[in-house]
């Protein structure tokens, strides 16, 4: 039996959640191990085509348990709605499919009007915020000051502890935003209609996947990327949990799980939603180029992502700190057009070349040390083996895989499940 974690090498939107739907036939159980509905993995497959926010990308298997781990937060309102738009495209979701920790916080409708007052209140500052109320929720976890679902079982303890929570709250949206306060009667009656139909998907789901390690495989989804890590991104223009595959076994639960084997997840070229330092970003008419060949727009906000070429400093960082023993490499097929393929090979910083990624403060001064590889300019989509791409497309896998260090195994062509090759 093997545990195998799946997660982003980049800024996110590498093409996890495809990897996730392609492999979960080989595996009993798929875990969220942290994040909220900021979350965006695309999906398509025979059911159609699918942005899972929070229902982990092993739905569509038959027989797979998805499990949303306790490092997860989890809006009840917008989980329900995602259970009832899958299940309306003909995909069983229920209890014995899905499971949610009784350990991961609630996040309220006051998380996600802090969240957008904060970035209003940041304006041309602001870090790229989903608006999901992600950064607020986090936030009061570790000030000791969210509501576990499980306590949706302990009524009158947790209406006790909600009003005390929500006095404090309260303080922030009236004093520092001049927001709308909330009252404790509308806030249980939110609790109360969207927690209890939730309630059945409930369990120690902890104790759930202990007690299945080393006798069924399990494999762990992340969330964005490394570039986008609390501890080890390009501060603060990050999310606010660990999307690293270190991080999984202590947000699924089950903290004394080995990793067998961590697939990093990685663009044939590079793309980023939000703010912050993007080394490699292309603008005008060769951004809008590859953002209309490759659709970029984000999964869960639909904003046009930025767009650049691969960058290999970024990678290489993003492998070392997901301690990847292999790697996905997607949409390369979006290059198809190009004559020429330009790679970031270096950054130059204060006058000199590096291979290293810089720290967080340093990084927006960092230009990028471009070299161009031959196009293949033809179409790739019905390849499915390394041998039937052309020579070009191979050299480029080679020279990518040589840069960052570490063995690619599977190649994506294409959007559809099927559209893979797997070396």
């Amino acid at each position: 039996m093997a545990n195998c974690a799946i997660v982003g090498i980049n800024w996110g939107d590498e093409g996890k959640g495809r990897m996730v739907d392609l492999i979960a036939a080989d595996y009993d159980v798929v875990v969220r191990y942290q994040g909220g509905n900021n979350a965006g993995h695309t999906v398509v497959n025979e059911y159609g085509k699918f942005a899972l926010h929070l229902l982990p990308s092993g739905i569509f298997r038959k027989g797979v348990v998805n499990v949303l781990g306790n490092g997860a937060v989890i809006d009840p309102e917008k989980l329900l709605e995602e259970i009832e738009e899958t299940r309306s495209k003909g995909v069983p979701v229920s209890p014995d499919n899905l499971k949610v920790s009784d350990r991961a916080p609630i996040v309220f409708p006051y998380h996600r009007d802090q969240d957008v007052l904060e970035e209003a209140r940041l304006a041309d500052a602001k870090y790229g915020s989903t608006k999901r109320g992600i950064a607020p929720v986090y936030g009061d976890k570790y000030m000791k000051k969210t509501i576990m679902l499980g306590e949706l079982f302990y009524p009158d303890y947790l209406k006790k502890r909600l009003e005390g929570i929500l006095a404090w709250k309260n303080l922030t949206l009236k004093n520092v935003y001049g927001g709308k306060p909330y009252s404790l009667e509308e806030v249980w009656d939110w609790l109360m209609t969207y927690g209890e139909k939730i309630k059945p998907y409930l369990c120690d789901t902890g104790a759930y996947l202990r007690s299945l390690d080393g006798k069924k495989n399990i494999l762990f989804e992340a969330q964005l990327g490394v570039l986008r890590d609390v501890d080890f991104g390009i501060y603060p223009y990050t999310s606010s949990s660990a999307p690293l595959a270190a991080y999984a076994p202590i947000g699924a639960g089950m903290p004394g799980a080995k990793l067998d084997k961590v697939i990093g997840v990685v663009k044939a070229y590079s793309t980023c939603v939000g703010e912050g330092p993007f080394t490699a970003e292309w603008f005008g008419e060769d951004a809008d180029k590859l953002r209309e060949a490759g659709a970029e727009y984000g999964a869960a906000t639909g904003r046009p992502r930025r767009v650049g070429p691969m960058d290999i400093v970024a990678t290489r960082y993003g492998v070392i700190m997901q301690g990847a023993t292999e790697v996905a490499l997607t949409k390369i097929d979006i290059l198809s057009y190009m004559d020429q393929i330009p790679v970031c090979v270096q950054y130059e910083l204060d006058g000199r070349k590096t291979d290293d990624f810089p720290f967080p403060a340093a990084i927006g001064a960092a230009k990028p040390v471009i070299e161009y590889m031959p196009g293949w300019q033809c179409d790739i989509s019905g390849c499915r083996s390394f041998g039937e791409l052309p020579k070009a497309a191979q050299e480029y896998v080679d020279f990518i895989e040589k840069r960052i260090g570490c063995p690619i195994t599977n190649i994506s062509v294409g959007a559809a499940r099927d559209a893979i090759i797997r070396r």
